[in-house]
């Protein structure tokens, strides 16, 4: 079969996976899915059981983002909403919006009655949203929603994002812990572990169109937090689920070699080094971003299937978008996301790997993991550190150079521990002198239009960047970043009442960057981070 498009609105993308069908597949009327079935039940995301209707609606843009209809809640089976479809389309009076409106219902608003109140102050405001970004576990949407049932409740970032997302979380939590909220941390973390054991990997959210990629690996970082409150019985309970997740990331590591240097998310070096990259499994548009990722990929001029897997695999990495990912450093057409070894996976993974070793009480066993994360730490010291610009950097595999793109990715050898002392002072040097601004730290050294790029800054790197620096005895420079950030935030809530998603980090008489899309109140890193940093203590 074919992936099918609307030559009439746009161009033909073709892709290799699992492709969309226009004909209706059998099924009942009714839909009655148990969340104890429901990831075997429900792996199809929207733009494969909707098939054309979806691609009508992304492309005849009967919503404002694509984000809307991937979200809608069916009222029925796709079987029974595909077959009137085929039926109905053909008639000269078909109302698209119409159809739409009798077949879904609206996704969830993101609307609520919270109202700010100025006399709560930041920490209250913070602690007030909790229970506003809170979504009950087991609401069920059928068998052709796209929201995955979790067995516990879980929180979201706030607005539009509607679903758990995985990296988010862990900056979140750092907040419920500063906040008490022990059992939250819990309920997150058994979540994340259900994911694991169901799918296979943590998705990038709880959304079935999110189950081609993950997220940078933040469980082991996750499970770190639990311990911290209830004690180190915590990493037994979930070390099966540890190794799984490495599992998913090092898949394809028997398969790589001079022949096939790359496999999924494994890289292959030149002297049998093996490292990691982000990769998403698919190669066709986004559901979530449709209609964006064809504009994209029509001005690149490229192949489709190779920029689209380019897009969702840099949307793995977080950093949606920085000119890290793009070969000319400047345009999002030359995004080659593949192609590079990035620090700030490769630092995670050594911690996951760690962390298993430390608590791993099989002496064999313990000794392989130890010496998987001592290959990968002397790994990251030879690939990615590059002594003429001192600074952890991504490594192109396919030239076998660094890019030269300096970012705030380049932290997280020191924030998990794997840097040696001795390049501290250089790192530290760099940090204080270009990356530090007004309001916090610039996410890269370049100002290119995209979120992940100067002036902005983003919660969760002023707080890998603070704890590295504090934690290598940098206390100057980690109460220096926290000042700045936190004043940041503060100035922003004293003007809007609101925390945001992201700051300018260099022109603080700016109310704020905000994100990408409307204010709203939230955002759960941005809670989280300023929490732990208001309680943190440099000494």
């Amino acid at each position: 079969m074919r992936y099918l498009a609307i030559a009439s609105l746009f161009f033909i993308v073709a892709c290799t996976d699992t492709p969309p069908s226009t004909e209706a597949p059998s099924g009942s009327e009714t839909v009655s899915v148990s969340p104890d079935t429901l990831l075997l039940d429900r792996l199809e995301p929207p733009d494969v059981l909707f098939g054309e209707l979806f691609r009508r609606v992304q492309m005849e843009e009967l919503y404002d983002e694509s984000k809307t209809f991937v979200d809608m809640i069916p009222r029925r089976t796709a079987a029974a909403i595909m077959r009137d479809f085929a039926r109905e389309q053909v008639r000269d009076s078909f109302d698209l919006k119409a159809f739409v409106d009798r077949n879904f219902d609206p996704p969830d608003s993101t609307s609520n009655d919270f109202v700010s109140n100025d006399e709560r102050g930041i920490v209250g405001h913070i602690n007030a949203l909790w229970p506003v970004l809170n979504r009950e576990s087991g609401r069920n949407e059928g068998s052709a929603g796209s929201l995955i049932v979790l067995p516990e409740n879980y929180f979201v970032p706030g607005g539009r994002f509607r679903e758990v997302y995985y990296w988010d979380s862990y900056f979140t939590m750092l907040g419920f812990a500063t906040a008490g909220e022990y059992a939250l941390v819990r309920d997150m973390v058994e979540n994340f572990a259900y994911l694991i054991d169901e799918v296979g990997f943590i998705p990038n959210g709880n959304r079935t169109y999110y189950l081609t990629r993950s997220q940078p690996p933040f469980f082991s970082y996750m499970v770190d937090v639990l311990s911290g409150i209830e004690g180190k019985e915590v990493y037994s309970e979930f070390l099966d689920q540890l190794i799984a997740e490495h599992r998913f990331w090092m898949d394809g590591e028997r398969e790589v070699g001079a022949a096939n240097p790359a496999l999924k998310h494994v890289v292959w070096l030149a002297d049998s080094t093996v490292l990691n990259r982000y990769y998403d499994a698919a190669d066709r548009p986004r559901a979530e971003s449709y209609r964006e990722d064809l504009a994209i990929i029509r001005e690149s001029g490229r192949d489709s299937q190779t920029v689209a897997r380019e897009l969702r695999s840099c949307v793995e990495s977080g950093w949606n978008y920085s000119g890290r990912w793009f070969a000319d450093g400047r345009s999002i057409s030359t995004i080659n996301t593949t192609e590079i070894v990035p620090p700030d996976l490769n630092a995670l993974l050594y911690h996951l790997e760690a962390t298993i070793a430390e608590h791993t009480e099989s002496i064999p066993d313990k000794e392989d993991w130890t010496r998987r994360a001592a290959r990968r730490k002397q790994a990251i010291d030879r690939y990615l550190w590059n002594g003429a610009t001192q600074w952890y950097e991504d490594y192109n595999w396919t030239t076998g150079r660094h890019t030269g793109y300096l970012t705030l990715a380049g932290i997280y050898p020191h924030f998990v521990g794997l840097a040696g002392a001795d390049r501290t002072a250089a790192v530290a040097r760099r940090l204080r002198s270009e990356f530090l601004a007004p309001g916090g730290l610039r996410t890269s050294l370049r100002n290119t239009g995209f979120r992940y790029d100067a002036p902005n800054g983003w919660p969760p790197l002023q707080w890998m960047a603070y704890d590295a620096m504090k934690r290598y005895g940098e206390t100057r420079l980690a109460s220096s970043i926290r000042e700045r950030w936190m004043k940041n935030n503060e100035r922003v809530y004293d003007h809007l009442h609101k925390m945001v998603q992201m700051y300018n980090v260099e022109d603080i008489t700016r109310e704020a960057v905000g994100g990408d899309y409307p204010r709203q109140d939230g955002f759960g890193w941005t809670n989280g981070v300023y929490l732990r940093m208001a309680t943190d203590q440099l000494q």
